[in-house]
């Protein structure tokens, strides 16, 4: 029997795997991530100051993920809820798993911190303790202490008298048990160290020198608790629940979420983290009235709160750190003297960063905001940065008498409080400012300029991948696409409707949009390779995403290389499908770029019948990830690339790139686990590769019919 003979009696050979087999459970696939996170603070091709911002990443990244992920299996398993997870695990074998992989992280940060403490002191960058402390250190040190900590500290005694105070979420206490000097009375005593002081206190002097806030503050306890002698000490930090609970009928929804932020900080605790060498009887005391079980308790061999190491960057050392880059400011906007509209109407364009600089999203609603001929301008907000220049342009636009409609995301999470002053600000300017959904994130980047010219409305739009944020910006990859095409205007037009007048579009042209259909369209796009394969044509799906979850979409990639079609995947973070198991998955293959800037971009191409990279390939961008939240709880978008030249550019240049890079890749295993790929003879970093080429616009000049200029192998 042929293999399509067996193939067409038996089509989903896959699904005679059990559901345990067929998906990686999503939060080991995270902590997985981080993993890989930090170990690039083990890459010696890293300056070293870069590799001490990686570990600090992963000490944040690994706070988040408890604060949020695990607050939720918590959550079910005290609610007694017994739900099966996708792949078949109950909440609370899941959070033994979690626990155990992250016990493996946290000792390996330990580990490669107490590293890169010794590789720091010989580049003359040194952390020093109380035994390196000279008379002179002292005297500046107390001095210091004094003037700018020990206002601050609130000493704090532990008796029934003195209930146990409330520790904010990531509190950084010091726990005592003291002796009266004079009578012999103990006293159980807590000094919780307000986030407000640095946590590294640089001695002056020549030499680059630190010591941790926690240390001098031992030196001193004396001016803190006088009359009295230490027995025994111990730190603690802990973290907190931080989700938030909303009221579907809430009437007010900025209201809601400012009860909600305040209800946030006053969360369950998640975890505990204590010095290794706390006193039994200190943490028995800490653990009760927290209220917690040994399970919530992590013992830190080395130093609490890694997430806080990225302070002992400091100015200089240049040679210590990634060379500076200076983005490119787009050759099409440059050749059209930074016009931005004259620019568009020329052909449409993408711009890459943060190789290419975040300054043209800005120029655009600038130049908006100041043309006298722009009448409305409508823009989606999700995050963007402190003082920022798109909230000051669409202000501006508003003051002065444009039309100006701001969709501000209140869910963003963590960035609730900062949203809801931006919206006061651009209300109080004039802007209409709307929230969306309360049972959905709008998570879709468009921004949408209307002109008047010769006595007709012409519309400008932006799409983008990633968030109107000109610091992130720096760091993330993402594109940004500019077009006049009237169709993808109107769609943009209605999707602005439905946002903020529930006008749901009967049907759009172009754009695709969750959560009305961004899966079905992946689905049907798979399922076309699939009748290609079959068909006997080449067929192949490329993707490039931040996190691959969805079961359904995981089933049809499953069924689509048990047909025969080439699939590669470049999944940064989160990735559940398991590739390369025979019968199931041999065709797919999964890798993720872990490197200088952070994946962001989501890509997603299909071969339409011809060999990879193609002119006659479907080439879409988008601001999902492939996820159930993304294709059901949010409002996300999906833009088809029709230029033949910018779809080159996406599918020639940076697809391939991403496949071809072997220096900041991983490949992920049957067996779950990552392998670093193989350098080899031809190391190839994408990165670097744009990094040396940042301009897309000038790459297009390059590129004529089906030759693109970069090739996955030379």
């Amino acid at each position: 029997m042929t293999q399509s003979e067996i193939q067409e009696e038996k089509p989903f050979p896959f699904r005679d795997f059990p559901v345990e087999e067929r998906l990686i459970n999503r939060e080991l696939s995270w902590l997985r991530f981080n993993m890989r996170v930090m170990e690039e603070s083990n890459n010696p091709a890293h300056p070293l100051l870069e590799r001490l911002r990686f570990l600090s990443i992963s000490g944040s990244n690994l706070d988040e993920f408890y604060m949020v992920r695990v607050a939720g299996i918590r959550g079910q398993i005290t609610a007694g809820v017994e739900k099966i997870s996708n792949e078949g695990m109950t909440p609370t074998e899941q959070l033994d798993q979690i626990n155990d992989l992250a016990a493996d992280l946290i000792h390996n940060q330990q580990v490669c911190w107490a590293g890169l403490v010794e590789s720091l002191k010989e580049e003359g960058i040194n952390l020093i303790d109380s035994r390196d402390i000279s008379t002179e250190d002292m005297v500046w040190l107390e001095t210091y202490f004094l003037e700018s900590v020990f206002p601050l500290l609130t000493p704090l005694a532990v008796d029934p008298a003195h209930p146990f105070p409330f520790i904010p979420n990531m509190g950084f206490s010091i726990v005592l048990e003291l002796e009266n000097n004079e009578d012999g009375r103990p006293l159980l005593a807590l000094l919780p160290v307000p986030r407000q002081t640095k946590r590294f206190v640089r001695l002056p002097g020549d030499e680059v020198r630190f010591i941790s806030v926690e240390n001098c503050i031992r030196l001193f306890m004396t001016r803190l608790f006088p009359n009295y002698s230490i027995q025994g000490e111990g730190i603690f930090r802990l973290i907190r629940d931080s989700e938030m609970e909303v009221d579907e009928e809430a009437e007010d929804l900025v209201r809601v979420f400012e009860s909600a932020l305040k209800r946030r900080r006053r969360g369950s605790v998640i975890r505990l983290e204590v010095n290794a060498d706390i006193p039994k009887n200190l943490l028995k005391m800490v653990r009760r009235e927290l209220r917690i079980t040994k399970k919530e308790i992590v013992n830190i061999d080395g130093i609490l709160g890694i997430a806080e190491v990225d302070q002992l960057i400091v100015d200089g050392f240049t040679n210590l750190k990634f060379p500076a880059m200076d983005p490119r400011f787009p050759q099409r906007m440059k050749e059209k003297g930074g016009d931005c509209f004259s620019a568009i109407r020329e052909k449409d364009f993408i711009v890459h960063h943060p190789f290419e600089s975040f300054d043209a999203v800005v120029s655009f609603l600038r130049q908006a905001a100041q043309d006298p001929d722009v009448v409305a301008i409508k823009q989606t907000l999700y995050r963007t940065s402190d003082n920022s220049p798109i909230i000051r342009a669409l202000i501006d636009a508003a003051e002065s008498g444009k039309s100006v409609t701001a969709l501000v995301e209140l869910k963003a999470r963590f960035d609730e409080a900062r949203n809801i002053q931006w919206a006061r600000d651009m209300e109080r300017a004039g802007v209409q400012v709307v929230y969306g959904f309360l049972e959905l994130k709008t998570h879709a980047k468009i921004s949408v300029i209307i002109r008047r010219e010769n006595e007709q409305l012409r519309t400008y739009i932006h799409y983008g991948t990633g968030n109107y944020h000109p610091i992130t910006a720096k760091v993330y990859t993402d594109l940004s696409f500019f077009t006049d095409d009237e169709a993808l205007g109107r769609d943009a037009v209605h999707i602005f409707n439905y946002l903020t007048g529930y006008a749901r579009p009967k049907q759009l042209e172009k754009v695709v949009i969750s959560p009305f259909g961004i899966r079905d369209h992946l689905m049907g796009m798979i399922d076309r390779e699939i009748d290609f394969s079959k068909a006997g044509k080449p067929a192949s799906v490329w993707a490039k995403m931040n996190a691959l979850v969805d079961p359904i979409i995981i089933d049809k990639l499953y069924e689509a290389s048990c047909q025969g079609v080439s699939i590669d995947l470049v999944v940064r973070g989160i990735c559940c499908l398991r590739p390369g198991v025979a019968g199931m998955s041999e065709n797919i293959r999964v890798k993720s770029i872990v490197g200088r800037f952070l994946e962001h971009s989501r890509i997603f191409c299909f071969g339409n019948g011809h060999v990879m990279p193609s002119d006659e390939a479907k080439v879409y961008i988008s601001s999902s990830d492939w996820m159930p939240r993304n294709f059901e709880r949010r409002v996300e978008s999906m833009i088809p690339l029709e230029n033949k030249t910018v779809k080159s550019q996406v599918l020639g240049q940076i697809m391939v790139a991403n496949l071809k890079d072997n220096v900041q890749s991983w490949h992920l295993e049957e067996d779950h686990s990552y392998k670093r790929a193989t350098v080899g003879e031809e190391p190839f970093c994408a990165h670097d590769y744009f990094l040396k080429n940042p301009s897309l616009s000038g790459m297009g000049k390059a590129i004529k019919g089906k030759e693109f200029p970069l090739r996955l192998t030379e």
